[in-house]
């Protein structure tokens, strides 16, 4: 386990940060990503997350604490960030993407880095924050989730050696999949509680008439 958090594992994740065209061409060709770092990764982007809306100043944030849960977030991060991965490798399995599963994991993984480096940010700088400066607050968040998304967007493009047009059309038709996948597990879930419920309407049958 240790190989996967090492010292070489961290430096290139901020090398990959600052070098995101040659960071994630050498993930992809040379193998030196992490997947456990990189899902370390996107549960401290769901901690920040919370504990910003949870932390904020009242001056830019009117949230009502006690209607956050930080664990039910979290998992719902971790369910997003795996629909995500698998709904891009099958879209991308039938467009000749030549990206492994693990190096999706990678490139979506360190793009919630610099969103997750401004959330924290933000939320000790909305304590200084004055009713008008929330601009500024608000522009400081804007430009940290732009730079993680052109990260994940261009890491998507190096893993799978896609132009950007095509890197684009995959990303629109991987949140297509991705809407398909929930729609079906909710179609499950909802069918799986109408036979649980048929066969436990038989069993309280059953008791009652012996």
């Amino acid at each position: 386990m240790r190989k996967y958090f090492s010292k070489e594992k961290w430096s290139y994740m901020f090398y990959t940060i600052t070098h995101p065209m040659d960071g994630y061409y050498w993930i992809r060709h040379a193998d030196r990503g992490s997947v456990p770092l990189a899902i370390l990764m996107v549960v401290l982007f769901s901690a920040c997350f919370t504990a910003n809306r949870l932390l904020a100043s009242f001056v830019v944030n009117d949230l009502d604490p006690r209607g956050v849960d930080s664990l039910y977030e979290l998992l719902g991060v971790l369910a997003f960030y795996l629909l995500l991965c698998v709904s891009n490798w099958s879209i991308t399995c039938l467009m000749n993407g030549e990206g492994r599963m693990k190096d999706i994991a990678i490139a979506v993984g360190y793009g919630t880095v610099p969103i997750t480096i401004v959330l924290a940010a933000a939320t000790v700088i909305s304590q200084f924050v004055a009713d008008d400066e929330q601009a500024f607050y608000t522009l400081l968040i804007a430009v940290g989730i732009a730079y993680g998304v052109i990260m994940i967007l261009i890491g998507i493009m190096q893993v799978h050696n896609y132009t950007l047009g095509k890197t684009l059309l995959t990303l629109f038709l991987t949140f297509v999949a991705l809407l398909i996948i929930i729609f079906l597990i909710l179609l499950l879930t909802n069918l799986l509680g109408m036979v649980f419920n048929f066969f436990r309407s038989i069993y309280t049958e059953i008791i009652f008439r012996t």
